[in-house]
Order: C-alpha cells, then structure tokens, then sequence
C-alpha cells in the first residue's frame, strides 16, 4: 500500500522544484483571478450594469480569451510536470524555460492589447490583424502573435524535454502509451497512467503548436510584407488546428490529477487496464483530427474535412471520458473515502468534463452548428468544462500541496474553503454557463459588445454567475499564495496519510 501514501517522499518538491512550482501555481492564482475580473466586466456590460466603450469590450475580449487559454495552458503543464518527475527524469531548467518565455509572450500580449489597441481577439483571423480600420496599427497585432509565439516555443521546450526523457525510460513513445498492450500480453500493473496521458498530450498537442507556429510565422511575414498574401482558410485551418489542440490538452493534463491522487484519498488501488490503454490510444489520434468542426460553417472547406469533423466529434470526447469516469466512480464505490477539499475539488471536476461535453457534442453535429455555432452556445460549453472541469481538478493538486506544507500534512478542508471557494465556484460556474447556454437557445450573438433588450435575462444571470466565480477564485488565490509560500513542513514521511485519507 506504499504507492497510495497520501505523501510519498518520492513527491517532494525540493529547493528550486519548489521554488517553481510555486511561481507556476501562484502567477496562475493571481491571473485567473485578473482575466475573470474582464470576463465580469464584460458581462456587466452586456446587462448594462456598467458601460463600456466597444473599443475597450473588444481589447477585454482579445485579453480574456488569449489569457485564460494560455494560463490554463500554463498551470496544466505545472500539473504534468508535477506527476512525471517521479517516473523520468525531466530537466529543470525546460520547466523554468517554459515559465519564463510564457511570462514574455504575456507581456508581449498585454502590451498590443492595453498600450497598441490590439483588439482582434486570440484567433487573430487573417486579414483582421492588418484590417484594423485604424484602431490599432500592423505593429500592435504582429507583438500579440509574436507573444504567442514565445508562448509556444516555451511549451515546445518543455514537450520536448519531457518527450526525450519519457523516450529514454520506455524506448519510443508508442510504448509509453502503451500500444504494446492493446492486442494481447500482459499488462505491467506499474505502467504509470501519467506517463500515459503525459506521452498523448506531447504528441498531440506538439503538432498544434507547430500548426500555430506556421500561421504566426505565416501572418508576421504578411504584416511586413503585405504582397505576400494567405490563403484565408488554410490560415483558418492552422488556426483553429492550434487552438482546439491547446485547450483540449489543458483537459489531458489536468486529469492525471485524478489518476495520481484519488486513489490516495480513497484508499483503494486504481489499477490501468486495456480499455484505459485503447482509450488514450484513440483520443490521441480523434483530438488531431477533430479540429475541422470548428469550421463546419466555411462553405469553402473540403467537404470530407467538415464530414470527418462531425464524425469524429460524435467520438472524441467519449473514451478518455468514459474510462476515466468509470474508473473514479469504481475506485470511491465502498471505498470509505475521506471528504476533503481536494477530494471534492476531484470529482466536481469529474462532473464539470463530463456536463461540459454535452453541448459540446450537440455543437459539433451539423444541423446543430447551423443556428447554434455564431452563437453564446459555444462560450456555455467551454467555461462549463473549464471553470467546473480543468480548473478544479488545478485547485485540487493546489490544495494537496498546501497540506503537505503543514506540520499534521492534512489536507486543507475548512468551512470557509468549502462555502466561501467550492460552493460559490459551482454555484457560480453554473450560472455562468447556462446562462451562456441559454443565450445560444435564444440565439444571442456571441462577440457582441452591445446586445438587445430580450436578451438581458441571461446577460443579468452571467452577470452574477460571474461575480460568484470571481469571488471564489479571489479567495482561492489568497489561500494558495499564503499555503505555498509557506515553510515545508518538516519529515517526509507523510504521517497521518493512512489518517488523512480515510
């Protein structure tokens, strides 16, 4: 039972592991916190709570968008790096790397948005950064893809290192997701499920980052060179390729949470099994392929992509899901587990993805997108399964460690943490996204600054949603900046686990 200490010493973060584990984890609180402060103001707006210019909605709306994607890239990549240390060898200073470049490409963003006006929100569609009509200059747009683009090299390093280590303890990727196994043999019970979600993510999201790399590239050279024209769709396709990739990769890594730490609160072996294998083994190539739904309204696009698209969409997000719901709701069955916050942050996350797929599923059917995909629908279904799905299962490997920095090494679980942070971030993030869900039934426009009197209800309705959230995360990021900062507590052997976790 050694492998289901609450605290095994093979975990602990030591002098510069600390040190940047805690900048990852607290810069992300305290962006979090500042990129949903825009997302409230503009829904404030939207219920005419409060008025704001249309220059300055549209430069909110760039910011948010680019900024929660990219934090939520960010703090993910802390929880992979967390879990794979213990069974490769990565190297600090790609970890640090990927930090520091990411800082630079966000104040390469900040600096286009708030001081050159850049507003042409995070998918910077090909002609809109040169077609400004004067709001913002060629200048501004090429320092917000060229903050990408520190963003990007910044994860590539750190996928590549983790990569050439996974590739020295297994041999080739391929074994380390485990197709060895998907046909016969025995299974190695010790085969970690975080190498495995690690090595898809490495594979499948390396490839939408050098897509978005082509596109900036491509869309630079525009800028300075105007008669060197893009095709618009291919530039699209890259686009959307990138970006589809990078979010669902923030999903991929933030579940290793799940694998690595439920079965310590519960107590009870979660064992990997063939269907886990196939599984990951399908997701990696669905989530490659899957991007063209995104797209399903471009007349233009070849018709065996927006096919494939649909197809593929009704599959994708099932078999990682499914395994992975399965084998939480079997491992807490009779298992006696201890309820904490970072147990209860586990399996809200667990109902946020698997909620936060549905409408997903509906937008990527055809006769769905028609009237559906212009419209709030589509923010409803990635804030419902990134505020109540990936951004719990973060909170969750937060709070774990700040328990680990107190002298009992109890997880964190007191009444404030559970009114004031869990229950306002699900009330809230309920709110929030059916109020976007509603906005889509009622056909209400997404990207629009201003909106019409019969929509009012759910702007009002995202508006306190919002502000809930907000509240949650404000708190959250106070406790997590006092926890982590905190001295390590002394030993490390992780008594009271057994205690701890029930």
């Amino acid at each position: 039972m050694a492998s289901l200490t609450l605290y095994p010493e093979e975990e602990r973060l030591r002098g510069g592991e600390r040190v940047a584990f805690n900048w990852y984890m607290i810069s992300a609180a305290i962006l979090l916190v500042l990129m949903m402060t825009f997302g409230v103001t503009m829904r404030m707006a939207q219920a005419r709570w409060i008025g704001v210019p249309p220059d300055w909605f549209y430069k909110l709306l760039s910011m948010h968008g680019a900024g929660m994607v990219g934090t939520m890239g960010m703090v993910t990549m802390g929880v992979m790096w967390y879990f794979l240390r213990k069974y490769v060898r990565l190297h600090l200073w790609a970890f640090v790397a990927n930090y520091v470049l990411f800082l630079i490409g966000a104040l390469c963003i900040i600096a286009s948005i708030f001081l050159g006006n850049y507003g042409g929100l995070w998918t910077f569609l090909y002609p809109l950064p040169t077609s400004s009509m004067g709001l913002w200059t060629p200048g501004a747009a090429a320092l917000f893809m060229l903050g990408y683009l520190f963003i990007g090299v910044g994860a590539l390093l750190f996928y590549f290192d983790a990569a050439a280590a996974i590739i020295k303890v297994h041999g080739n990727l391929g074994r380390a997701l485990g197709l060895q196994w998907l046909f016969g043999g025995t299974i190695d019970s010790d085969h970690p499920k975080t190498v495995v979600a690690s090595t898809m993510v490495i594979i499948a999201n390396s490839i939408g980052i050098i897509a978005g790399a082509v596109v900036l590239v491509m869309g630079l050279v525009n800028i300075y060179f105007p008669q060197v024209t893009l095709d618009a769709l291919l530039a699209k396709n890259l686009i959307y390729w990138f970006g589809h990739m990078y979010i669902n990769a923030t999903i991929y890594m933030g579940v290793i949470v799940v694998y690595a730490l439920l079965p310590r609160y519960t107590q009870k072996p979660y064992p990997i099994s063939r269907p886990f294998l196939w599984s990951w083994a399908v997701s990696t190539v669905f989530v490659i392929v899957v991007f063209p739904h995104h797209l399903l309204m471009d007349f233009a696009q070849p018709r065996w992509l927006s096919i494939m698209g649909q197809v593929v969409s009704w599959g994708a997000g099932f078999p990682v899901f499914l395994v992975t719901v399965y084998g939480a709701l079997t491992n807490l069955y009779q298992s006696n587990i201890r309820w904490n916050l970072p147990s209860r942050l586990m399996i809200l996350a667990m109902f946020g993805w698997a909620a936060g797929i549905v409408p997903a599923i509906l937008d990527g059917t055809i006769r769905n997108n028609l009237v559906m995909h212009n419209t709030q629908w589509v923010p409803g279904h990635f804030h419902f399964y990134l505020l109540i799905g990936v951004l719990p299962m973060c909170l969750a490997l937060m709070f774990h460690v700040m328990g680990r920095r107190s002298d009992e090494q109890v997880p964190p679980n007191s009444t404030a943490d559970n009114l004031i942070g869990l229950a306002m971030l699900l009330v809230g993030g309920l709110t929030l996204a059916f109020s976007f869900l509603r906005g889509g039934l009622d056909s209400v426009a997404r990207r629009m600054d201003v909106h019409l009197d019969a929509w009012l209800g759910s702007d009002v309705a995202g508006a306190i949603g919002g502000s809930l959230v907000l509240l949650a995360m404000l708190y959250f990021a106070i406790r997590i900046t006092a926890g982590l900062l905190r001295k390590p507590a002394a030993g490390g052997s992780g008594a009271g686990a057994a205690d701890a976790a029930g």
